[in-house]
């Protein structure tokens, strides 16, 4: 099986740091680093790692550290520990470069390290989170890409993700709902899970306990239910998001309607260790739970584990999600 690419993220992070951590203590089914050679030559280093040009079908070799120099950041431009514009637009272009390399079937998928929204935005780029961007560089409607997070055996999706809480209400219909569980039901089938049992969270409290705490559920996500469940799917609800977690969590996995719904449960369980993962666009791709701790950047003391964990659960399937 080809190799995986991880981008390093932020360069003025820890993104760099963890990178190369992962790829020393990831063996054989070490990663492809896609980033500025310039931001990874003292990580690199550090880990005890040489720096070699990366070449599609080369197998990992144990003090080597393989890349692709995407050349997107000038070297007065890496600021370790600094929010800059420059640094946003080239986290943007390392995973431009790595998508384009795993869709041309060079590699198996992509994991991303940490970004900052901030730098992103500074340099004047239209950023949601990578759902969005990944949708338009795979050619898929934006509305059929989501995001899975996974940590501490619970896997919960997102119909809606970064926007304001009222957006993302006005946004819920049947239609998205639906997609969206017909998004996870397919990344769970790809990871090795051949009838999933899909949980899906109501939008109200109790969703919606009959009326009583509003119609939303009753307009919205019954109805999303009822048409998984007659294309075949596994899938049970709408019920409050706190009696399906306090249950004994049984379900393969979750759909969450908005952004700390499901995000809060993930975090409270693994903490910066959590994955997320791009379902619905045909490319894998997985990413961090957390972000790019500015305040520790360069100290190289930056733990490695979430990426690790990325890497693990992309890995075994890399395959549509």
């Amino acid at each position: 099986m080809s190799r995986l690419l991880l981008t390093i993220g932020d360069p003025n992070g820890i993104g760099p740091e963890i990178a190369a951590k992962a790829v020393a203590e990831s063996g054989a089914a070490a990663p492809v680093l896609v980033g500025d050679r310039l931001a990874l030559e003292g990580p690199a280093r550090q880990a005890g790692l040489t720096l070699r040009d990366a070449v599609p079908g080369a197998t990992a070799e144990a003090g080597v550290c393989d890349i692709v120099d995407a050349g997107a950041l000038d070297p007065a431009d890496l600021q370790i520990g600094q929010v800059t514009a420059a640094a946003g637009a080239a986290t943007i272009a390392y995973a431009k470069r790595a998508v384009q390399l795993a869709m041309d079937g060079s590699y198996a998928g992509v994991v991303a390290c940490p970004h900052s929204e901030t730098a992103v935005h500074q340099a004047g780029i239209s950023f949601a989170g990578y759902p969005p961007l990944i949708a338009e560089l795979t050619g898929t409607p934006v509305d059929r890409v989501f995001l899975m997070l996974v940590g501490g055996g619970v896997r919960i999706a997102h119909v809606t993700l970064h926007e304001p809480l009222a957006d993302a209400l006005a946004r819920l219909t049947t239609e998205l709902v639906t997609e969206a569980g017909l998004a996870l039901h397919s990344a769970l089938v790809a990871m090795g899970i051949p009838t999933p049992r899909i949980g899906v969270f109501g939008i109200n409290p109790h969703a919606g306990e009959g009326g009583l705490f509003g119609t939303n559920d009753q307009e919205i996500t019954e109805p999303a239910v009822a048409a998984l469940r007659e294309r075949g799917l596994r899938a049970e609800g709408p019920t409050g998001a706190d009696i399906l977690l306090g249950g004994e969590r049984d379900y393969d996995a979750y759909l969450a309607m908005y952004h700390d719904q499901g995000h809060i449960p993930i975090k409270t369980l693994v903490g910066r260790t959590a994955a997320a993962v791009t379902i619905g666009a045909g490319a894998p791709f997985s990413s961090v739970g957390h972000g790019p701790a500015f305040d520790i950047a360069g100290r190289g003391v930056a733990d490695p584990s979430a990426v690790l964990a990325a890497l693990r659960l992309l890995a075994p399937t890399a395959r549509e999600l």
